[in-house]
């Protein structure tokens, strides 16, 4: 186990946080938040966004005290009682009516690991193991899930675009089978530019899509097989992810159609089920990049009989909010992600997942323009609103929740703003846009990256879709214009060949208990991160711009719907 950063005596405070409250206004807020609110002010925080104020947060957010931020367990107590106090501490009001927090109900499933699947190949029954060839879960909230000799058949990557013209599910009653598909998007394989955005993923290449379409054509089970490029993580990160404790919104928040199997397939596992076929698993890739696949029986067929541990909870997003001092009805959003994947008892070693990068970074992060919007000489015009949301790392459950029960209407947020596992390798000259050419919050960030002197760019890996794989893609679905950005790679201190190194260091820690502090960190670039960001709300709170979606992006007719009950000069901006 690598070291870690203990916090001492705000364990103890935090520990008394462990019961929830029926009333979470401040006045009625028990002794436990006061200890927090105690503890959380010990060290001097600064009025100016600050590396040492920040650095003291993520320790105690990323410590073994707060066991891996689970939702549903104690760790998620202490974060939000923690949350809260730093909240109350920089003087931010509630944000939900009189209370800081944002009941989001949810659904715990944990599946059996000593689940076993199997595959009937040529009428031979091939079993395979629970981590170690596939994973598997249910989203139906049920105990017991069984799936009996389901024909199996090869969906290319499980796509229905019309508006491409491709239809992996074309012409074929999918009731009752299972559906094994590839991650990422047509063209990706085949680095073919021409097919969907090549390299690029688009939504379509996301796993949530494809196991939401898989549900909406009525099968009865869907399998991704993982590739590493594909999907730009290890089988380990998999793994990882999908064992222990599972999270979805009861289906009356959450209407969308839901799958009675879903999971994944290792390629070796994927290499037997095609094999049986006599298909090679490389040709199959081959032939559904192209235009015109058609659906291949593998001649298989899936059993499995899938229990697990239910029950409902409720976690929690933290909502605080500075309201203006004009437009108070009208709102700038700052967000991040509280939750990780807690404490995996039971696993050898280490099993607390500490996610100091993920998430504890953006969590200090907005704290630490809180602080600098409370101390502005000027306070804003439009109210400034940070939110900390829960559920990310179980698919955006916390935000997909507040964008459908918001505490300001969507068409009176000017912009959302998200924090996620921000870079602490120093300072950068390059701004990294995750997902660059979306929306004229790009251009707002540009002036403050040229006053650092500092050039935006988009992401490395545009295959990885980061784009879609944090909380402001709720809001962009929604119309809501979103920044994601961050420090990038050409680092002060090293160049592109010192930022590549320290991105891959951290790519092994992803979704790793080993995501923790680590001394090496540098906090200069942090600080001039959170500056620039601090500048686009500044912006934007102090203005009346309404900014909108470039044209040509799939967003903006929503935007432009959205606000067109505004009057004369509220219109987005052009």
């Amino acid at each position: 186990m690598s070291s870690k950063i203990l916090i001492g005596l705000a364990a103890g405070a935090l520990a008394l946080a462990g019961c929830k409250q029926a009333d979470n206004s401040p006045a009625a807020a028990p002794a436990a938040a006061a200890s927090a609110a105690a503890t959380a002010s010990t060290h001097g925080f600064k009025p100016a966004i600050d590396g040492d104020d920040f650095a003291e947060m993520v320790k105690t957010l990323a410590s073994d005290e707060f066991e891996g931020r689970g939702p549903g367990s104690v760790g998620e107590e202490r974060t939000i009682e923690y949350i809260r106090a730093q909240m109350q501490r920089i003087g931010l009001q509630p944000g939900n009516g009189d209370s800081y927090f944002q009941d989001v109900p949810m659904v715990e499933t944990t599946a059996d690991p000593a689940t076993r699947l199997t595959l009937t190949i040529g009428g031979k029954p091939v079993e395979l193991g629970f981590g170690t060839d596939m994973v598997v879960g249910t989203r139906t909230g049920q105990a017991q899930v069984s799936v009996k000799d389901s024909p199996v058949v090869f969906v290319g990557y499980g796509v229905d675009a019309p508006e491409r013209g491709w239809n992996d599910y074309a012409d074929q009653d999918w009731t009752g089978k299972t559906v094994v598909m590839l991650v990422n998007d047509p063209g990706f394989h085949a680095d073919d530019d021409k097919l969907f955005d090549g390299k690029k993923m688009t939504y379509y290449g996301r796993w949530t899509y494809k196991f939401e379409e898989a549900a909406r054509k009525g099968a009865a089970a869907a399998l991704i097989v993982h590739d590493d490029a594909g999907a730009s993580y290890g089988w380990d990160v998999v793994k990882n992810s999908w064992s222990g404790a599972q999270y979805d919104l009861p289906a009356a928040d959450d209407p969308e159609p839901r799958i009675p199997v879903q999971g994944w397939l290792t390629a070796d596992a994927a290499r037997k089920l095609f094999a049986g076929a006599g298909i090679e698993l490389e040709d199959a890739y081959r032939k559904a990049n192209q235009p015109g696949f058609k659906p291949v029986p593998l001649g298989a067929t899936l059993s499995v009989d899938l229990a697990s541990t239910t029950a409902n909870k409720t976690s929690r997003n933290v909502v605080g909010v500075l309201p203006g001092k004009a437009r108070a009805d009208e709102a700038v959003l700052y967000m991040a992600h509280w939750d990780h994947l807690g404490n995996h008892e039971g696993e050898e070693g280490d099993t607390i997942y500490n996610g100091a990068v993920d998430n504890a970074t953006g969590v200090a992060g907005i704290l630490e323009i809180a602080e600098a919007f409370a101390h502005q000489e000027q306070p804003p015009e439009r109210s400034v609103v940070f939110v900390a949301v829960t559920l990310e790392e179980s698919g955006l459950l916390g935000s997909k929740y507040y964008v459908a029960h918001p505490t300001f209407p969507l068409d009176k947020i000017a912009g959302v703003v998200n924090l996620d596992a921000m870079s602490v390798a120093g300072r950068s000259r390059d701004f990294v846009i995750t997902g660059k050419g979306n929306s004229e919050l790009e251009d707002m960030l540009k002036a403050h990256a040229d006053r650092q002197g500092r050039v935006l760019t988009a992401e490395s890996n545009t295959a990885a879709g980061y784009y879609f794989r944090s909380d402001h893609f709720n809001f962009a679905k929604a119309g809501v214009p979103a920044l994601y950005a961050k420090g990038g790679n050409d680092l002060v201190d090293g160049g592109v060949e010192a930022g590549k190194a320290a991105g891959a260091e951290y790519a092994k820690r992803y979704h790793q208990p080993s995501d923790e502090v680590h001394e090496g960190w540098r906090y200069d670039g942090i600080v001039e991160d959170l500056g620039a960001l601090y500048g686009v709300g500044q912006d934007l709170a102090a203005g009346e711009r309404w900014p909108n979606w470039y044209d040509g992006n799939p967003f903006k007719a929503a935007r432009d719907r959205m606000m067109a009950s505004k009057p004369p000069g509220a219109a987005p901006q052009e």
